[in-house]
């Protein structure tokens, strides 16, 4: 009786239950949400705790902020549901919807300036690797062979990979230390439609997420940044479904230097019987192997089973 109390107690505030409307398929800010609800931020952190306490949200920091999306819960879907049965209410009303839009343009603002930031570094990559397309192509194709189901990318950056794919997987999650990645990719994502995306701070040596619970786990472009790849790679492993499949996508051992004084690679680039090696020991079998060569780099792509 109690845990019904505090449920329909949560949602009978119309602020509260504006909050839940709104975080029906984006994660916001604290900030965010105060601005869209016209409210200070001390009121709508006092308002969230009530629906977190609740089972209705989940709370994250990220570095100085802190996001507030649906929690995973019975409560919480039942609870839309309910709502959405007897009102037909899919989202926010008019008034936050409009709200809502400011965000978002101020979101696609934050992901034009941070690619006009970083344009000198992405021009220099270009110029050394094989086309984007050709290399998403193959992940596609590898990807997609077995089926993606649960999807968790490492390393995510600004969320290229749950762009690419996030469609065909069942649920989708993105991990990365860096709070300025995961405000870009967040933006970018919600852009794309994949606002609903689970997008987490953590280390790609302790991800927070329980034993098997994901299909597909992929670190792209991540290991090469990395002084221990095989406690990564380890990492990953133990987060896969029986059946389920890690991605590696790298580059092949090579001699550019100026990658690690200037863009603090640790590793230039891996041998595939090394990488192999380490699957391995991860209790991976290796069932695929492509590569892609570039002007002067060579990318590959290792598919790793688990049994």
């Amino acid at each position: 009786m109690q845990r019904l109390l505090d449920l329909f107690s949560a949602l009978a505030d119309p602020s509260r239950l504006r909050i839940f409307l709104l975080l029906r398929e984006i994660e916001l800010s604290m900030g965010e949400l105060a601005q869209v609800l016209n409210q200070s931020q001390p009121r709508i952190s006092r308002h969230v705790r009530i629906l977190a306490e609740a089972g209705l949200l989940r709370r994250q920091k990220e570095g100085a902020f802190a996001f507030v999306r649906r929690a995973e819960s019975e409560a919480a879907r039942a609870a839309a549901a309910l709502i959405e049965r007897l009102d037909g209410e899919r989202g926010p009303a008019a008034v936050d919807r409009a709200r809502l839009a400011d965000v978002r343009a101020q979101r696609r603002a934050l992901l034009d300036r941070w690619f006009a930031d970083h344009a000198e570094e992405w021009d220099l990559m270009r110029s050394l690797e094989a086309p984007d397309a050709e290399v998403e192509a193959a992940i596609l194709e590898l990807a997609t062979a077995r089926g993606i189901g649960r999807l968790l990318d490492i390393g995510t950056g600004t969320g290229r990979m749950i762009e690419l794919l996030g469609p065909a997987a069942k649920a989708m999650a993105g991990l990365d230390r860096s709070p300025e990645m995961l405000r870009v990719a967040r933006s970018k994502l919600e852009a794309a439609g994949l606002g609903a995306a689970d997008l987490r701070p953590g280390d790609v040596h302790d991800p927070p997420f329980p034993h098997e619970s994901f299909e597909t786990v992929i670190l792209h472009q991540l290991l090469h940044f990395l002084d221990t790849p095989e406690a990564a790679i380890a990492e990953a492993a133990r987060l896969l479904a029986p059946g389920g499949q890690l991605l590696l996508v790298d580059y092949l051992a090579h001699d550019l230097e100026e990658l690690a004084t200037r863009f603090r690679h640790a590793r230039l680039g891996f041998d595939p019987a090394d990488v192999e090696a380490m699957l391995k020991a991860s209790g991976l079998d290796l069932r695929a192997f492509r590569t892609i060569a570039g002007p002067r780099l060579v990318i590959a792509i290792w598919q790793g089973v688990r049994a």
